[in-house]
């Protein structure tokens, strides 16, 4: 929880909601703890709203808890998102949507960015177009304003595992990230998988020779997975589970959840290690 993003009782809802809504949109999330769709979308909008800056509020709301808000307000099911300004509720949307449509919804009713614009904001955005190296500048610049904040920082340790200049990003997880430690963790375990590279077609071409060579497959994996070609390394690891679930004490089983472990601080593998976790309990139970 923060300044930005706050859990809200009916108790408190007065205070917290509609008062600030005079002033600043406040996004109210409707959840509960055991909605899975809630579970993915919370996240994003609590990242959103540190991103933004202020730009908006994000109020959360435990529907389970307070029922007579979610009644108020029509909810149907959850996760249901309300947007409330200047005394109106002026947008909604219903269920988990990926970050990129929930960027384009915030953007519809978002505060204006300060003077010289959210530098994080401008280099994920081109991040999302694959301009690597604009959003390093754009993290750089970002660091030298707010050299204290850790998400900026963990920002580009990100974008240099993607560029493929590990030595730089390992050097920047070398220091302690307490604000942001979830996220520096699996970067460092991302940074791991970077270490595996070895050449695919070799393994690919022993692999259709031996089908059947799980160690192979495993090896195949980590190179997949150091090229960046993670839903191909799990694929392969997700084999070996359902050849062998036993091969080397559940070898292919710790390589998935390795691969999860590494992609879980970014949400844009979300989808991706949701996929991933249901095919693997399927091939286990």
């Amino acid at each position: 929880m923060s300044q930005f993003a706050f859990d809200v009782s009916i108790e408190e809802f007065e205070t917290k909601v509609l008062l600030p809504a005079q002033d600043v949109p406040v996004v109210v999330d409707f959840w509960a703890p055991w909605c899975e769709p809630c579970k993915a979308l919370k996240p994003i909008l609590e990242k959103l709203a540190e991103e933004y800056q202020g730009r908006f509020l994000l109020a959360m709301v435990n529907s389970d808890e307070n029922p007579e808000l979610a009644q108020h307000f029509g909810v149907r099911s959850i996760p249901s998102v309300k947007v409330l300004f200047q005394g109106q509720l002026v947008d909604e949307f219903n269920g988990a949507l990926p970050e990129s449509q929930i960027r384009e919804f915030l953007d519809r009713f978002a505060l204006p960015a300060a003077a010289g614009g959210n530098l994080r904001e401008e280099a994920a955005a081109l991040v999302a177009d694959g301009k690597l190296e604009e959003a390093l500048a754009k993290l750089v610049e970002a660091s030298k304003a707010k050299p204290e904040d850790q998400a900026i920082q963990l920002d580009a340790v990100d974008v240099l595992i993607q560029l493929g200049r590990s030595d730089e990003a390992q050097q920047l997880l070398s220091g302690e990230y307490t604000q942001e430690a979830a996220r520096a963790n699996a970067l460092r375990a991302r940074l791991a998988l970077a270490a595996g590279a070895a050449d695919t077609a070799e393994l690919e071409a022993k692999l259709a020779a031996n089908p059947a060579d799980h160690a192979i497959r495993l090896d195949l994996s980590r190179a997949y997975a150091a090229q960046s070609r993670f839903r191909e390394a799990m694929e392969a690891a997700l084999e070996v589970v359902v050849r062998d679930r036993f091969f080397e004490e559940g070898a292919g089983r710790k390589a998935l959840l390795q691969l999860f472990e590494a992609l879980g601080g970014s949400d844009q593998y979300d989808d991706l290690i949701r996929e991933f976790r249901r095919k693997m309990s399927a091939a286990l139970n």
